[in-house]
């Protein structure tokens, strides 16, 4: 039973857009904050978005805050985070996870507040 699996990762040009998809388990929405972060080669893990239903709280990195958004389907268990224009920065590989807490942080996202991981999806930004 995998918690959580990404998809929708691929190869894209400076400027275009992207949808990432994270499959959940049931309920997850309804119970948990659910947050993607994203990591590039050699550098630390870092938190993109998180989307809480139950609370309706949202956080969105500054980097992003113009260019992504970050929804969510409860009835389904899908999340999601569409990208627009894409740079080549936002290269790497893009994990959903799972809130420890009901709600979204909005001083910035923690890993140590996410307890389960999926494997990620590959995103890359070509120039």
């Amino acid at each position: 039973h995998v918690p959580l699996e990404e998809s929708g990762g691929d190869l894209v040009q400076t400027g275009e857009s992207l949808r990432l998809s994270c499959k959940t388990a049931p309920d997850t929405l309804k119970y948990h904050s659910v947050a993607w972060f994203r990591q590039a080669p050699g550098r630390a893990r870092e938190g993109v978005a998180c989307l809480s239903v139950s609370t309706g709280s949202k956080y969105l990195a500054e980097s992003v805050r113009v260019r992504f958004t970050v929804s969510g389907d409860n009835a389904e268990n899908l999340m999601y985070l569409q990208m627009s224009d894409l740079r080549p920065d936002d290269t790497g590989v893009y994990f959903c996870a799972r809130g420890v807490h009901r709600w979204c942080g909005s001083a910035g996202l923690r890993t140590s507040d996410f307890g389960a991981w999926g494997p990620g999806t590959q995103v890359t930004v070509s120039s």
